[in-house]
């Protein structure tokens, strides 16, 4: 049991770690069209990103796929600008309800390559482990409770903005979501492929 709390809290400063804020932004950019009365919805989001974060582990783990790093840190901003921007077509197209499936989708890719990114480590974690799919468990579970704390720190940001301060939620996803992709250039600059 010991051993399950170690991945837990180890999911849990994984995704909280503001050394490698990346999976924050994502979370954030993620959030910012929601609100608490669809609060739901984005957490639906954020456990599909958790399982896909944790088969992309697995599939490193055990030894079943391996991907190239250098690729994967560019690919990590990438996700993130994509989804940033996804929320400009989303606020700033005239369809609300369109694209349901292609976020879900997108999310689950974008999990897959969050999960590659952290990858090597996690299996050097595990190298001695003969049992993986506990330390698995445990780190999926502690990726879900820190995800989720994020995304009623956003819907919090968002019900003080757009509830109490009155913005308009449309300028709100705009300067969000912009804020968001100014944070995120320089990483893609910093991790382009050589």
């Amino acid at each position: 049991m010991q051993e399950f709390w170690f991945y837990i809290k180890l999911g849990f400063n994984h995704v909280l770690d503001l050394g490698a804020y990346d999976h924050i932004l994502f979370l954030s950019a993620l959030a910012i069209p929601f609100t608490f009365k669809n609060w739901k919805r984005v957490v639906i989001l954020a456990t599909i990103f958790t399982i896909a974060h944790c088969t992309s582990l697995a599939l490193s783990a055990f030894e079943v796929m391996t991907v190239d790093v250098g690729l994967i840190e560019f690919l990590i901003p990438v996700t993130i600008l994509l989804t940033a921007l996804y929320n400009l077509t989303y606020v700033f197209g005239n369809s609300q309800t369109s694209g349901r499936y292609v976020h879900v989708l997108a999310t689950a890719f974008f999990g897959l390559v969050h999960g590659f990114g952290f990858s090597n480590y996690f299996k050097m974690l595990m190298a001695e482990q003969e049992d993986k799919v506990l330390p698995l468990l445990g780190f999926a579970t502690g990726i879900e409770f820190s995800q989720v704390a994020i995304i009623l720190i956003i819907l919090g940001v968002a019900f003080v903005v757009l509830d109490l301060l009155k913005v308009k939620r449309k300028l709100f996803i705009g300067i969000a979501s912009i804020l968001v992709i100014a944070i995120t250039i320089p990483l893609l600059i910093a991790t382009f492929p050589q």
